[in-house]
């Protein structure tokens, strides 16, 4: 029996090797700049294991399940952003990038085996029902979130429209458990808003970074030069920038927002890793921001936002793509960056596609801002610190820094734990404080909205100054 399981042992090393060999060579953009070595004792180490679940577990294992399994455990231990894509999480991700997709509207991460709320997405279900960055869901229905992986509890979040799932949420500050049920929408992201404030003073907000958020940003500038036209205004004087609880989305939509307010090929961002095409510079370019050979999408750009005053604001739900417009912003001085820090999200994810339409979402990079900072699990500071009200509260986020296994910053020693920003405590909450109800979302550019008010503040301060 001893001489089968080794003889069995072998033959799973060999077929595990090959496997490592294909999945590296299909997935590497130079293959020459990795060693071919394999670690033959630690796959023989695999090959046991692999081989005595299929001898003596309590039940029959597929081969394919057992070895979807391990990629899966592989990257989940690598970071919290690198994951496996079966064939049905692969095209949700293809589909959630261009704006529309089936479920509850909520990014989500993992932290001690439970689904970690990251940010709600505005108008939608999670974001109506109060959901809260930081919110630990411990159950789906009846099913217990500790064993699943992150990708099988989306998945049992995700489902038809008009269905309904019902979520246990652990809250920091709640003395116990409670239940939220959701109904399930096609969820549509408007990933740009826009409104004007008042005559001369603009409000454009972004959700999400999708295909279509850099051309919806030139629109909506467009749009609010004709809304001050018509209210008899003399041009907009001032814009605020929100990217508060912005959880991020494709890096060229990031470029193409940046390019939007900065000249002409002006360095927004850079990447280093460990191969060549991880080593890159993105400017204001046709080139960065839009894919294909389409017409400029700056073309229809007013003259007025690459000049106007601008203030940024940000807080801990402003993640990856939101904090790459920020740092571009803020190094070039071409806003003032409002707000509290921001999440810390400096890395770079590459999605590699497998044979069999399945894919690995893989952390390839980090990024840094132009003037050469590392935000990884550090994130913007703001120029100026204003909390969400007036008495000095905000809401306490869960930020990158916080997530198990995050990648080190820059100049973070492994396994040392990032420096937490400074902020204020609140520890008076009155009436109007947006933590009054534990349940109820930010309303963003409200009358209550005490940071937006305090950027509208500042941005007519700037104009007396100017004159």
């Amino acid at each position: 029996m001893s001489s089968k399981l080794q003889q069995a042992s072998l033959v799973v090393t060999g077929l595990i090797a090959g496997v490592f060999i294909s999945l590296n060579f299909s997935a590497s953009a130079n293959k020459d700049a990795i060693s071919s070595a394999l670690p033959i004792e630690e796959l023989r180490s695999f090959a046991d294991v692999y081989n005595a679940i299929k001898q003596g577990y309590v039940e029959p294992v597929d081969d394919k399940k057992l070895i979807t399994h391990a990629i899966s455990g592989m990257l989940a231990n690598l970071d919290p952003h690198s994951a496996y894509l079966d064939p049905d999480s692969f095209k949700d991700l293809q589909v959630s990038t261009q704006g529309e997709f089936g479920g509850l509207g909520i990014e989500v991460g993992m932290e001690d085996g439970f689904v970690k709320v990251v940010s709600p997405i505005e108008d939608t279900p999670a974001f109506r029902a109060g959901l809260k960055p930081g919110d630990l869901v411990i159950k789906l229905d009846d099913t217990p979130v500790k064993g699943l992986t992150l990708t099988d509890a989306v998945k049992k979040m995700r489902g038809k429209p008009k269905t309904q799932i019902r979520l246990t949420i652990v809250r920091k500050g709640e003395a116990k458990p409670f239940e939220v049920t959701l109904t399930r929408e096609k969820i549509k992201v408007q990933s740009v808003k826009s409104k004007l404030l008042e005559n001369g003073y603009g409000y454009l907000r972004v959700t999400q970074f999708q295909e279509e958020t850099a051309p919806d940003v030139v629109k909506h500038l467009d749009k609010l030069a004709k809304a001050d036209k018509e209210a008899k205004g003399e041009g907009i004087k001032g814009l605020v920038l929100d990217l508060r609880n912005d959880p991020g989305g494709l890096l060229n939509g990031a470029v193409g927002v940046s390019a939007a307010f900065l000249p002409p090929q002006t360095l927004v961002t850079s990447t280093d890793g460990r191969t060549e095409d991880a080593k890159r510079r993105y400017v204001a370019s046709p080139e960065d921001y839009q894919r294909g050979n389409k017409e400029d999408i700056m073309k229809g750009l007013p003259a007025w936002a690459r000049t106007t005053p601008m203030v940024v604001l940000v807080n801990g739900g402003s993640a990856s793509a939101s904090e790459i417009v920020a740092g571009a912003l803020q190094d070039h001085k071409r806003a003032i960056v409002m707000g509290t820090q921001t999440f810390g999200k400096g890395s770079v994810q590459t999605v590699l596609p497998l044979s069999n339409n399945a894919a690995i979402k893989l952390t390839t990079a980090r990024y840094f801002t132009p003037s050469g900072r590392s935000i990884q699990a550090k994130g913007i500071t703001p120029d100026i610190v204003v909390e969400e009200s007036a008495n000095g509260g905000s809401r306490e986020r869960v930020r990158e820094a916080d997530l198990e296994r995050h990648l080190g910053g820059e100049n973070e020693k492994a396994g040392e734990p990032a420096a937490k920003p400074q902020t204020k405590k609140d520890e008076k909450k009155g009436k109007d404080d947006a933590e009054d109800s534990p349940h109820a979302p930010l309303e963003f550019a409200s009358k209550k909205d005490y940071q937006l008010n305090q950027a509208v503040n500042l941005l007519k301060a700037w104009q007396i100054i100017k004159r």
